[in-house]
């Protein structure tokens, strides 16, 4: 199968889920079309039935905005009469849906029928989409998408909530590749970041204010108040130099780590041993699943899809936004029981494996199926 993947090219969940669905289709023969203004992030080395294919927008001095939704539909529609799409998946509603919608109708012309998938990721959903200068083209794009999916219940019932939405939405769970991140620590890594033993406690976020790292560095305070520990932040985004400041004001510079962006998680996740996420909000949490993955228990908020894949007592524990103290409490709990320990590494690598991408990606298949009328023979 031909299949046109529209996605962000960063570091964040949607943008991450599409690349590697992407990949992992190819791997089962389909050929992938990434459709974007950049390569994604996700995106490294060669593969052979993997193309990208890049979105310019001109510069004209009569534009204050560049156009970029035009010349993205242009490219779906090049893209689709020159490489004979069966189907376009968009990922994120703004403004990859109403892109596809434009582009479906130009090549209808063509006499070409093209179904258009869209998943819905999260703030395109519970923050941008929600704008009333977005609102009804958003609205309008996905109830004109030919399958609708969302990537957690909560997100699902969001989008019922908020959006007149007269077609049903089906959840398929953002996936982990399991097998990924079963990586043994690397033992002179660890000694190079906890020369003494220090537990070692992540993060990684885009640093937007919803995710609240500053809330982290307050955990961790409390944290290494009563055991040695060490502090590593991944990412970056508009919040950092507000959370280093932090860090020098309260001391901590010695036991924290700015990390910035990494493409390959699974080897920092190796040497952790606990994962911090005290978001706003969450449509799903993908990171907390791969630190899962990773067998590394989690400590979060109890927003958005979180529940659902971090279980209470079992996986980790769940706080109120902004409980700091019983973060942090929760924390040590884990961290000062060994059996604790050991018992939420393992239901941790369980609950993973649920959402492993090899149960994920034949949802995506089946759906790919339904709208296409085509039957999938693997190679």
């Amino acid at each position: 199968m031909n299949i046109g993947i529209v996605c962000y090219p960063t570091f964040g969940g949607s943008g991450v889920l599409a690349t590697e669905l992407g990949k992992a289709l190819s791997e089962k023969g389909h050929n992938i079309h990434f459709i974007t203004y950049q390569q994604p992030v996700r995106l490294g080395g060669f593969h052979t039935n993997i193309f990208y294919h890049e979105v310019r927008v001109p510069t004209y001095p009569l534009f204050d905005y560049p156009p970029y939704e035009t010349a993205l539909g242009s490219t779906m529609v090049d893209v689709i009469m020159n490489n004979k799409l069966d189907l376009l998946h968009v990922h994120y509603a703004i403004p990859h849906a109403s892109a596809a919608y434009m582009a479906r109708q130009i090549v209808a012309r063509q006499g070409i029928d093209i179904p258009v998938v869209t998943t819905l990721h999260g703030t395109d959903i519970t923050l941008v989409g929600r704008d009333k200068t977005y609102s009804p083209v958003v609205t309008f794009s996905i109830n004109e998408s030919s399958a609708i999916t969302a990537v957690s219940k909560n997100l699902r019932d969001e989008t019922y909530k908020n959006f007149e939405i007269e077609k049903e939405i089906q959840v398929i769970y953002n996936f982990v590749d399991v097998k990924r991140f079963d990586k043994k620590p690397v033992t002179p890594f660890r000694q190079v970041i906890a020369p003494n033993g220090e537990k070692i406690i992540a993060h990684a976020s885009n640093f937007r204010p919803v995710k609240r790292v500053e809330d982290v560095i307050k955990v961790f305070a409390q944290i290494r108040e009563q055991i040695p520990a060490k502090l590593l932040l991944i990412g970056d985004g508009p919040e950092r130099s507000k959370i280093e400041d932090l860090c020098r004001h309260g001391a901590l510079c010695e036991d924290v780590r700015f990390l910035g962006r990494q493409e390959e998680m699974e080897e920092i996740l190796a040497i952790s041993d606990l994962f911090l996420l005290p978001s706003e909000y969450e449509s799903f949490g993908l990171v907390a699943l791969e630190a899962m993955a990773a067998q590394v228990p989690v400590i979060s908020t109890n927003v958005g899809g979180l529940p659902e894949i971090n279980i209470e007592g079992k996986t980790g524990f769940l706080s109120d936004i902004g409980n700091v103290n019983k973060m942090a409490a929760d924390s040590l709990r884990i961290l000062q029981n060994p059996s604790l320990f050991e018992s939420m590494k393992e239901n941790a690598l369980a609950q993973a494996r649920k959402f492993d991408i090899d149960k994920i990606v034949p949802q995506y298949e089946m759906l790919y199926q339904r709208v296409t009328d085509k039957v999938i023979l693997h190679q």
